[in-house]
């Protein structure tokens, strides 16, 4: 007598509890949401083979979730979308992970099928980094457990899926704070760190990345791995930094350091960008401020040309009381405008909140955002950074549109795979545009200024950073690692061996 279960026998035994798919097909290459589609889609391989393939042929068996495999078209189609409204790609299921366990499961399956996968965190990428055509995309929101303070090792230990609003308030509580914040605070933790993690603190603290004490990731071949400088260290550097290449980080061991109760925020007006930039430089090289950035807006005729740079000093217990005239000391700016205010350290940190909510509010937050994020060479960041906005006008960049410069010591950023210029200063350029989402040729003519001046900068030695809108091909990544690049294609063989995953960077062919 047969011992082989009858299909209706089978599916019955592949429900996940929790679960909305029940099985995938391997000859169709797509997923079951019920039984019915299932014996449908395994109909309809056999008759495209002219054969009667077995169930285990053809049908592989979902392993048990703690949480939610979807393939209903909401999911789908808001996986196959960003931040960015430009790229849609659009993936056969997406994991609401109850657990790490489903992640690793999942990528277990996954690689054993050859399916691609994207983790996915807040979804603020602007160009389909985190997508994965016909694949998986792992939502990571969910693991967002943030642990207490370990305040003897001054550590925090949190899910990828946390946001950095959330693990500032549970630092504070303790009198502690991570060294470094991107401006947008509500962004995921295993997000920053895949790709960098640049703020304004980066020229004193290094980048986010540079201040990870431990890792847990699951790689492409599905295993869980706990790595960091001394353990699995080849996986630790190629995680950090490493646009989710060679395993999805699922928690992370954070370095803190005493927060102060106030700060102090100073605002410069220059007339022109080359001093602009260059006292810059004199303050990230003196160490004068912890926190330096600059912003561009637009004169009264419309140019680019009014130069705000920012400037915060901590005052106690994470400095001394900021003394307004050494700090300002031989800077170059416009005397008449001078701003100085003190307010409390978590207001400024999430000083973007009103800004984003009145976006929100008028409808540009959900405008296409073909944004460009260059690293430019000190000694030539004036004149490549002239080149752009010279060109440009407030309708060429649309509304809500931001221009910044975050000066950064090449010394402070250890992470080999965030790279930036050789010069011992560069500057994080970021134009940061917006478009109608229907305005297909504002769009495309962005992309193509964003082409335009990536390849100015990388013939003069300059890289991007890769939260961006820029077309690249592998070899124009290959070029971007530069001397990292083999590393990161080992730790790619090793770990991804089957290259499923993140392939809406474009790395690898």
């Amino acid at each position: 007598m047969s011992r082989t279960p009858s299909r209706r026998t089978v599916l019955r035994g592949l429900t996940v509890t929790g679960a909305a798919v029940v099985a995938f097909d391997t000859a169709s290459r797509s997923w079951a949401a019920t039984a019915a589609e299932s014996e449908t889609a395994s109909a309809s391989s056999a008759s495209a083979a002219s054969s009667t393939p077995s169930t285990s042929a053809t049908l592989a068996k979902v392993p048990r979730l703690d949480g939610t495999l979807l393939t209903d078209a909401s999911s789908l189609t808001a996986a196959a979308d960003d931040y960015g409204h430009i790229v849609h790609r659009r993936p056969a299921a997406v994991l609401r992970p109850g657990s790490v366990r489903d992640v690793v499961t999942m990528l277990r399956f996954c690689n054993d099928h050859r399916l691609p996968v994207a983790p996915r965190g807040q979804g603020h990428s602007p160009f389909g980094q985190a997508q994965a055509e016909g694949g998986l995309v792992i939502e990571t929101a969910p693991l967002a457990a943030v642990g207490s303070v370990n305040t003897a090792s001054r550590t925090i230990t949190v899910g990828a899926g946390a946001k950095w609003s959330t693990v500032a308030r549970a630092t504070l509580a303790q009198g502690l704070t991570p060294p470094v914040f991107t401006d947008y605070l509500e962004l995921s933790v295993g997000g920053t760190l895949s790709v960098g993690g640049l703020g304004g603190q980066a020229h004193r603290v290094g980048a986010q990345v540079d201040n990870v004490v431990e890792l847990q990731v699951v790689t492409g071949a599905g295993e869980l791995v706990r790595c960091s400088p001394t353990r699995r260290s080849d996986l630790f550097r190629a995680v950090l930094a490493g646009l989710g290449q060679c395993a999805v980080i699922v928690e992370a061991t954070l370095r803190l350091v005493p927060a102060p109760t106030t700060v102090r925020r100073y605002q410069l007006t220059y007339g022109d960008l080359t001093t602009f930039l260059d006292d810059q430089r004199v303050l990230v090289r003196e160490g004068r401020f912890d926190y330096v950035e600059g912003q561009v807006h637009p004169d009264a005729s419309g140019a680019f040309k009014v130069h705000v740079l920012e400037a915060v000093a901590y005052g106690p217990p994470a400095g001394p009381a900021p003394d307004d005239a050494a700090l300002l000391r031989g800077l170059r700016h416009d005397p008449a405008t001078v701003q100085i205010a003190d307010q409390p350290y978590f207001d400024f940190l999430d000083r973007l909140s009103p800004l984003i909510a009145a976006m929100k509010e008028a409808g540009i937050w959900g405008f296409a955002h073909p944004w460009l994020n260059l690293m430019l060479p000190g000694t030539s960041a004036a004149a490549l950074g002239s080149q752009v906005l010279d060109g440009l006008t407030p309708a060429d960049v649309g509304p809500g549109a931001v221009i910044l410069f975050y000066p950064l010591l090449r010394d402070r950023l250890t992470t080999p795979l965030l790279r930036t210029s050789d010069d011992d200063v560069s500057y994080l350029f970021d134009v940061l545009s917006a478009a109608a989402p229907d305005d297909t040729a504002a769009v495309n003519r962005l992309l193509a200024v964003n082409r335009s001046a990536y390849d100015r900068v990388a013939a003069a030695g300059g890289t991007h950073y890769p939260v961006g809108s820029i077309p690249l091909t592998p070899a124009d990544w290959q070029a971007h690692f530069g001397p990292a690049w083999a590393g990161l294609q080992s730790a790619k063989c090793t770990y991804d061996p089957r290259g499923i995953l993140a392939p809406g960077q474009g790395i690898f062919a």
